[in-house]
């Protein structure tokens, strides 16, 4: 074993920040149909229930409320997000279930208040209808259906999910920009959060390209974050803001959902750190995946006509803020993004080959405009 100490990278910190994985939105908000429906049967909503997540683990919830009158019970389930970062985190997952006289057999769900409505096609779900998506709602149903026993002989259940607080919980996320509005959304492919997960961000990326393209979008716009997107609706002020996604690190997820939709025309709002990772060909450019190509920031520099000593410090440095900073104290800034954001348009086109036009937006670590460079400039 080597004693030289292992190099802690850009992003290692986060990782040690807890592991303790939670329940999603639809996990819990089945749970608490079930213990609502356990209350409808034997008069008295239990303290805790069983649920049975989508991947076919038991777990037991505690069920916050609970009360039974007359043909209605109403049990509440407050969601653990584990030690993921999660706007729904806290949330009271309150399932009413009542009986519907003479529907045999049926069990019909609806949202309520809380529970975002779908406005926009390309969510796969009906719009209109609540933000419920389609693995949460079987799971509801099948874990009323595993308790309701006689209920169901001659009549049907109405399941009715709300969330207390999620219309303000919901401004914490894109739902709006989805056409989700009113509420928060009840997901879940699983039923487990797992912290920092990517899964939930990179489908999130592929489900607002698809929102795009329904609305007859035919350009969309991949930013890296908060700032470069707000960079990029400023230089893009004609296109509609369901153009606009935050495509984060997932650049593979990003354009190969474009090429699927058929998009025309793709741009790319960024700053020269995930420049040079797209340059680099990676599919994911977060820290933790690969570090900086130095040598692509290094060709750049030597492209512009920086002096050999400062190209050796930028073969040298860890980050590419240095080199952009340092070229831009002697007024190359321009130029040396010029010449990166053209690395990175050769490097997707080569990576994810198609019929789009492709132009890059780039913008300084404040979000102010350096530099725009189309397609046919990287030929």
């Amino acid at each position: 074993m080597s004693d030289t100490p292992a190099k802690v990278r850009k992003g290692d910190g986060k990782r040690q920040r807890g592991n303790r994985s939670g329940f999603t939105t639809g996990a819990c908000a089945a749970a608490s149909a079930r213990a609502a429906t356990l209350g409808l049967l034997t008069g008295e909503v239990p303290a805790s229930v069983v649920g049975h997540l989508p991947n076919g683990q038991e777990v037991s919830f505690a069920v916050e409320e609970g009360h039974v009158e007359l043909d209605m019970a109403r049990a509440v389930i407050v969601k653990d997000a584990g030690d993921d970062p999660d706007a729904t985190n806290g949330a009271h997952l309150t399932a009413d279930v009542r009986r519907l006289p003479g529907a045999a057999g049926q069990i019909v769900l609806k949202g309520g208040a809380g529970v975002g409505t779908v406005t926009k096609e390309g969510l796969g779900l009906e719009v209109g209808g609540p933000a419920i998506n389609p693995v949460p709602r079987r799971n509801i149903a099948d874990n009323v259906r595993a308790v309701a026993g006689s209920l169901l002989e001659n009549d049907g259940l109405e399941v009715t999910i709300s969330v207390p607080g999620g219309e303000e919980m919901a401004q914490k996320t894109l739902n709006a920009r989805l056409g989700i509005l009113g509420g928060i959304s009840i997901l879940g492919t699983t039923g487990i959060v797992r912290p920092y997960s990517t899964a939930a961000f990179r489908a999130s990326v592929v489900q607002a390209v698809d929102v795009a393209a329904k609305q007859g979008n035919t350009s969309v716009v991949f930013t890296t974050g908060g700032r470069s997107e707000k960079f990029a609706m400023q230089q893009l002020p004609d296109l509609d803001e369901a153009c606009f996604v935050q495509m984060g690190d997932f650049v593979k997820a990003a354009f190969q959902t474009a090429i699927k939709r058929k998009m025309a025309n793709v741009y790319i709002g960024a700053m020269a750190g995930k420049l040079t990772k797209m340059g680099q060909g990676l599919a994911v450019t977060h820290a933790w995946k690969a570090a900086i190509d130095r040598d692509l920031l290094a060709d750049c520099a030597q492209e512009v006509g920086a002096e050999p000593a400062l190209i050796e410090e930028i073969r040298n440095a860890e980050t590419a803020r240095f080199a952009a900073e340092r070229l831009a104290a002697l007024g190359l800034a321009v130029e040396f993004h010029r010449a990166l954001a053209r690395k990175a348009i050769r490097s997707l086109k080569a990576c994810y080959p198609g019929p789009y036009r492709l132009t890059v937006l780039v913008c300084d670590f404040d979000g102010e405009f350096i530099v725009r460079v189309e397609e046919e400039e990287a030929q």
